[in-house]
């Protein structure tokens, strides 16, 4: 299945994409939040849309898309889980994965405006796949688990480099700013990818590809990923794990090459849709 929600800001509805089309589902689901997966709330709702397939109300497309699930409790980030991205970022290739969180304040839809923030000079692009946990993970194996995850998803880490690396302290101040989380077109379940471990990225700003990549060259794998997190902090479902970017980022062209207003960034994934946000300058 591919979940949606669409509407207004704040109140958005669940909704579902069947065979290129957007059905509304609020009539036999609230939301798809922490309380829908965890009580198992994807196969009811498979049941549910199979019973009810020809009565469940289209949605108009021009209708904004939100993201694809409520605002989970948070957004985990693994940082430089690409060999080229690290590179290219001068960085060290990471022993074990680096983690930050990312506000959950910066959750918005796919196609939202992405806002600079104020006093901002660096602000970047990152295609990313992204995992949405299903039920609560504690000390998880790592040979169990993708049972704990309910699917994937698109992100675009969106990232101040200044805040994040030249301000002191850890990444998340340059990660979490409002809009810096558009997330969606929908969540894909687990049942619809036939192989997480080859999925190709893509990403472009005004037209040009920037960036070009395959989860096949992960660092650290998905289960590895859902594992590692789970031993330092208990994921809750609708939690989202970002798995990190590939090469092509614009801090690593010589000269850097950040986002300025009325840039247009397009990204997708297979299985996973595609995003465009124009990019708008911070208005107090």
């Amino acid at each position: 299945m591919r979940l949606i929600r669409f509407g207004e800001s704040g109140k958005e509805k669940p909704g579902v994409e069947l065979d290129g089309k957007w059905f509304d589902v609020s009539s036999i689901i609230k939301d798809y939040d922490e309380s829908f997966f965890a009580e198992d709330g994807l196969s009811q709702l498979k049941e549910l849309i199979e019973s009810k397939r020809g009565i469940l109300p289209e949605v108009n497309k021009s209708v904004r898309l939100g993201p694809p699930f409520a605002r989970p409790s948070k957004i985990v980030c693994i940082g430089l889980n690409y060999k080229d991205h690290a590179e290219e970022t001068g960085a060290t290739i990471p022993k074990e994965p680096i983690i930050f969180l990312k506000s959950t304040t910066a959750l918005i839809g796919p196609n939202d405006s992405v806002v600079i923030p104020k006093n901002s000079q660096k602000t970047d692009w990152e295609v990313e796949f992204g995992i949405v946990i299903g039920k609560k993970a504690t000390y998880v194996e790592e040979a169990d688990a993708l049972d704990f995850v309910a699917g994937y998803v698109l992100h675009n880490d969106i990232s101040e480099r200044e805040f994040q690396m030249e301000r002191g302290g850890t990444w998340d101040k340059g990660k979490g700013c409002d809009t810096f989380a558009p997330m969606g077109p929908y969540m894909t379940t687990v049942d619809e990818i036939p192989d997480i471990h080859d999925v190709n990225l893509w990403l472009k700003v005004n037209g040009k590809t920037y960036q070009n990549g395959n989860t096949k060259n992960l660092i650290f794998s998905v289960p590895y990923i859902v594992s590692y997190v789970s031993q330092f902090m208990t994921l809750l479902p609708g939690d989202v794990i970002s798995t990190g970017t590939p090469a092509g980022v614009g801090l690593g062209f010589n000269p850097p090459i950040y986002l300025k207003p009325g840039d247009i960034l397009e990204l997708g994934a297979d299985f996973l849709g595609e995003q465009r946000q124009q990019v708008v300058a911070y208005k107090p």
